[in-house]
């Protein structure tokens, strides 16, 4: 048969800012942030306050913050604060994991949603990741087939996602169906409930209860080493002091569906929609409860960053000095 030639394609000039890259070359704990929430889930000036507080956050609990976006064409983990001041004042693209390509190819600006912020820390060498919620099915999906494309990432993409659960905008218990059938384990952090975003308690459980950092860094680290090849949501519930109250909750449910409704919106414009809905009728109740919840997964996500991390160096584990000494070999008998 004649020899047939495949292209040689370069690869992505995927960024990382020097202390992002140091950290990984040194086996530090890094998280991280996605930059959708910055651009198009936050209102301007709190969204730029909301960055630095996040990355405080990481910071706070002995990891590296790596916020991630595309700018100019470039995948980008770890941002300035130019870079930042940038994401914050709006008019960037929301880019999907399927956006990636046009978007680099085109030489654009877009901030990442889950799904692309997976990919690229994936990429970058960073596997802890934390953010307000995940997406997930949308009501009437019979219908619509409208489901977040951060489901399909999670199953392929081995990052471990610390989130509030997913919005109540969402069918919650189809999208916890979509994560069983792609063997993506969902844990609880201190609750036996899936949150609901705004709510603590969905309605839905949770597949499995975690208490601490090191228990969640052993899950992680085993799920790792079988081979499953899928990330894992760790569910952490909104702070009590900043849960939205159950009446109001539902009220602005009921109407924002109802405006997403008479608009037409469909897509990845219904989030923005009534999340600006939720800001904008709750007395401010919303927003303070969405940057609590999503500082505290910051957090969190990097005492569990730092937990992966001190078992790894570990002398007793099979990723610590002495497995490497001996060539990572253990006996058979």
């Amino acid at each position: 048969m004649p020899h047939v030639s495949h292209p040689v394609f370069p690869p992505v000039p995927l960024v990382c800012s020097p202390e992002v890259a140091a950290a990984v070359a040194d086996g530090r704990a890094v998280v991280a942030l996605e930059s959708t929430l910055l651009a198009h889930g936050l209102p301007a000036p709190r969204n730029r306050a909301a960055a630095d507080q996040l990355e405080a956050a990481v910071r706070a609990h002995g990891a590296v913050p790596a916020t991630i976006a595309v700018l100019d064409g470039v995948p980008r983990v770890g941002l300035s604060a130019p870079e930042l001041d940038r994401v914050c004042a709006g008019g960037l693209a929301k880019l999907s994991r399927r956006d990636l390509g046009p978007a680099v190819g085109l030489g654009r600006d877009g901030a990442t949603t889950v799904a692309a912020t997976a990919a690229l820390a994936r990429a970058a060498g960073v596997e802890v990741f934390a953010t307000g919620g995940l997406g997930g099915v949308h009501r009437g999906a019979r219908d619509t087939w409208d489901v977040s494309a951060d489901l399909a990432a999670l199953a392929a993409t081995a990052v471990l996602v610390v989130c509030s659960g997913v919005k109540s905008i969402l069918d919650v218990a189809a999208t916890l169906e979509v994560l069983e059938t792609l063997s993506v384990p969902v844990l609880g952090y201190r609750t036996d409930a899936f949150p609901g975003f705004y709510r603590r308690d969905s309605g839905h459980p949770v597949g499995w209860r975690v208490d601490s950092p090191a228990a969640i860094a052993a899950v992680w680290r085993a799920h790792r080493a079988l081979g499953a090849g899928s990330g894992a949501v760790l569910a952490q519930p909104v702070p009590a002091a900043d849960e939205l109250g159950a009446d109001l909750h539902e009220q602005l449910l009921a109407d924002g569906l109802a405006l997403v409704a008479q608009r037409g919106v469909t897509g990845k414009d219904v989030t923005p929609v009534l999340l600006e809905h939720f800001h904008r009728h709750s007395g401010g109740a919303s927003l303070r409860a969405n940057l609590a919840l999503v500082a505290a997964n910051a957090g969190l996500a990097a005492r569990v960053a730092v937990a992966v991390r001190d078992a790894e160096l570990s002398p007793r584990s099979p990723d610590g000095p002495a497995a490497r000494a001996a060539g990572g070999l253990r006996g058979t008998g």
